[in-house]
């Protein structure tokens, strides 16, 4: 009687410390979504002053100009994982023109607040970029659990499932062009 029941218990005991672990693993991908999160924020609160600082030296690009504020309304919109993945690497790609308008324009890139609203995006952009590595590692880090026996009966018993990486799109995986 007594072997049935530290049986049981040990059983038990594993299966609380496989879910608490898979809790912890859920609210860390969460907690990796928030900090790009964060960063995002910070890209849309810097891109209308960009834009403002390009109009005035490059009017004539308004078409680069209302991609980028597509762009942002559009990421800004997203509402699920996926869709907010693609929104942003299509912004991130309307921003690799602004920037490249900076280099055609020899006044805009005189400009002081110009250049430093491009300081800030890089560095933003920088910041995503080590967000996105470090959400991709940690959702990695649940779906393998996830995947791996004897986790996945827990998982599969409490309804918890993979979560979709960051990844980039085609476009973002060409270099933009610059031409003079």
């Amino acid at each position: 009687m007594w072997t049935a029941i530290a049986i049981v218990s040990v059983i038990l005991l594993y299966f609380i410390l496989v879910y608490n672990g898979l809790v912890a693993r859920r609210n860390q991908v969460r907690e990796a979504w928030a900090t790009i999160d964060t960063q995002l924020k910070r890209r849309y609160d810097l891109i209308p002053n960009l834009v403002e600082s390009v109009k005035g030296a490059a009017a004539h690009e308004k078409d680069a100009l209302n991609a980028v504020i597509h762009a942002r309304t559009a990421a800004m919109s997203a509402t699920n994982t996926t869709d907010r993945a693609a929104a942003e690497n299509k912004l991130t790609q309307t921003l690799k023109s602004i920037f490249a308008l900076g280099e055609s324009y020899p006044t805009l890139r005189a400009n002081e607040n110009f250049l430093e609203l491009q300081r800030e995006l890089t560095d933003t952009e920088t910041k995503i970029q080590a967000a996105r590595q470090f959400y991709n590692t940690v959702v990695m880090g649940l779906n393998t659990k996830i995947e791996q026996f004897p986790s996945n009966i827990v998982a599969n018993l409490f309804g918890i499932s993979p979560e979709k990486l960051f990844e980039i799109d085609d476009a973002e995986r060409t270099a933009p062009r610059v031409k003079f």
